[in-house]
């Protein structure tokens, strides 16, 4: 199985705390964290996890063209998520969809993306959560791109955690064999520009099982480019959140790049067009749902006095949620043809703005807007 001697562990299965000494400098970071900002993880990945299967629900009912699961991966990105601070801009593929409500993306705005009534989504600016990508790999570069950009303007480096910026990528196992990766590993180690790459491991690149991408394990891809690389738990929210958020703090004082691989699992399909059950054996399955990362941190939580109207609060607050988004998405409508060409400039040009007008006045010569 996947875990190894290296693979950094906060959170045993059945809920208690690891005690030795390579988890030992992370210790302080979770030992910090309040009673309200632990409630806070699970809840989270709860209420994402309600939210995930309710779009899945749509998509078999024809409300959605597809939809792409996170199940499983809640860990691993929650903890992560919660590891960055404000100033942190987070560069996602297309399945962080826990990481998008943290950063106060309404989950309609995914919804909309996949529902094919939207160019885009939501305006990254406004949160620092950069728009979803298809393309295997290009955020990667996306994001070596700006993380050396904040470097060039003096956005980091300076000593105050609460103003120096740092950058956060998500890519998944198969990803990392794209040389566009390769690449960005490249120039961000070679201009040491303060960006965490986190390569959620979900043991599959959609089919092929990570066993058949690469002879080694995976941290050690950044290893071989100088960059310092953790495997974690991707299971285990606590490790999650605390070497990100040492990994980000170490960045953005300009020690350079690092790497962390997650070890997690993708408890459902790549995506509603696929069928794991083609690929993978139900005891393969059977493991990783004894290492469920929502069961194990509610195990914790218990342990630490969590009362049982808390439990029920998050999963009235998941099912809410969803009734919410069903409601929303079935009135969902395709906008004006002619919004296609906004956001195409940050200042719509002459041209562009004479294309406008002539798309929208063609639309309404056959009786209105589309």
């Amino acid at each position: 199985m996947p875990y190894t001697e290296a693979t950094l562990q906060l959170l045993t299965t059945d809920g208690t705390l690891v005690e030795n000494d390579r988890v030992a400098p992370y210790r302080p970071l979770v030992d910090a964290l309040t009673d309200q900002q632990l409630q806070d993880f699970y809840r989270e990945m709860v209420v994402t996890r309600r939210f995930d299967i309710e779009a899945g629900n749509l998509q078999r009912q024809g409300q959605l063209a597809l939809w792409i699961p996170s199940l499983g991966q809640e860990a691993a990105q929650v903890g992560s998520a919660f590891a960055t601070r404000s100033q942190d801009t987070i560069f996602p593929s297309y399945r962080e969809h826990s990481i998008a409500r943290i950063r106060g993306i309404d989950p309609i705005h995914i919804i909309e993306l996949l529902r094919g009534v939207t160019n885009g989504g939501w305006n990254p600016n406004d949160s620092k959560f950069r728009l979803y990508t298809l393309v295997l790999g290009t955020q990667t570069l996306h994001a070596a791109g700006y993380a050396m950009g904040i470097a060039f303007d003096g956005k980091t480096g300076t000593g105050n955690l609460d103003t120096d910026e740092a950058t956060i990528v998500y890519f998944g196992d198969g990803s990392s064999s794209e040389g566009d990766v390769n690449e960005a590993m490249v120039f961000a180690q070679s201009y040491q520009s303060p960006l965490v790459f986190f390569l959620q491991n979900n043991q599959y690149a959609i089919s092929v099982p990570v066993e058949r991408q690469s002879r080694s394990p995976l941290y050690k891809r950044g290893e071989g480019f100088g960059i310092e690389s953790h495997q974690i738990d991707g299971n285990d929210v606590l490790i999650s959140y605390a070497v990100t958020r040492a990994s980000l703090d170490e960045a953005r004082a300009g020690k350079g790049p690092r790497w962390i691989e997650a070890q997690t699992y993708r408890l459902g399909a790549h995506t509603t067009s696929d069928d794991p059950t083609k690929y993978r054996q139900a005891s393969e399955e059977e493991y990783w749902k004894q290492r469920d990362p929502i069961s194990r941190y509610e195990l914790f939580l218990r342990a630490k006095g969590a009362s049982e109207s808390f439990f029920a609060e998050v999963k009235a607050e998941g099912e809410d949620l969803a009734a919410d988004i069903r409601a929303r998405t079935v009135t969902l409508t395709a906008p004006p043809v002619e919004t296609i060409f906004n956001h195409v400039y940050t200042d719509e040009h002459p041209l562009m703005a004479a294309q406008h007008q002539w798309l929208k006045d063609y639309d309404a010569s056959f009786g209105g807007a589309s």
